[in-house]
């Protein structure tokens, strides 16, 4: 068992630098593959918008009826600030269901960065890896 943490202690070495040299600022291709978001920096933190859609459409599902006629490419959906080495916290906004959700991003390499998102007030949440569209 100690030769197996050794040996993963060794493996992971590079990925975890990796990570400390990259920047999460990009494009970033969701999980599903049915969007990408552009991340940049915003002050002292990064905001993302929507770049890419599969399928084209309006902010239909938002809880204000003002709002649902707005197109989703181009919209605003995330709002973070920096929490720690590679990490930041903040706020996403899921189209999909018209929520926000209190979001934790981590970049994990270059090109993988992992969204983890709670629905305000609740225990209801998620985690998905976003990969880098170069």
């Amino acid at each position: 068992m100690k030769r197996f943490w050794i040996c993963a202690s060794i493996l992971a070495a590079p990925a975890a630098a990796g990570a400390a040299d990259a920047d999460p600022i990009g494009k970033w291709r969701v999980a599903d593959g049915t969007a990408t978001i552009q991340i940049s920096r915003c002050g002292q933190g990064m905001c993302g918008k929507i770049a890419w859609l599969a399928d084209k459409g309006l902010d239909e599902n938002n809880p204000d009826p003002r709002q649902r006629s707005r197109p989703l490419l181009g919209l605003p959906i995330l709002s973070v600030e920096p929490k720690g080495s590679n990490q930041w916290s903040g706020t996403i906004y899921n189209a999909k269901d018209g929520q926000n959700y209190a979001a934790n991003l981590a970049l994990r390499s270059e090109t993988v960065l992992r969204l983890e998102g709670c629905l305000s007030g609740t225990k209801i949440c998620g985690a998905e890896d976003w990969t880098r569209v170069r």
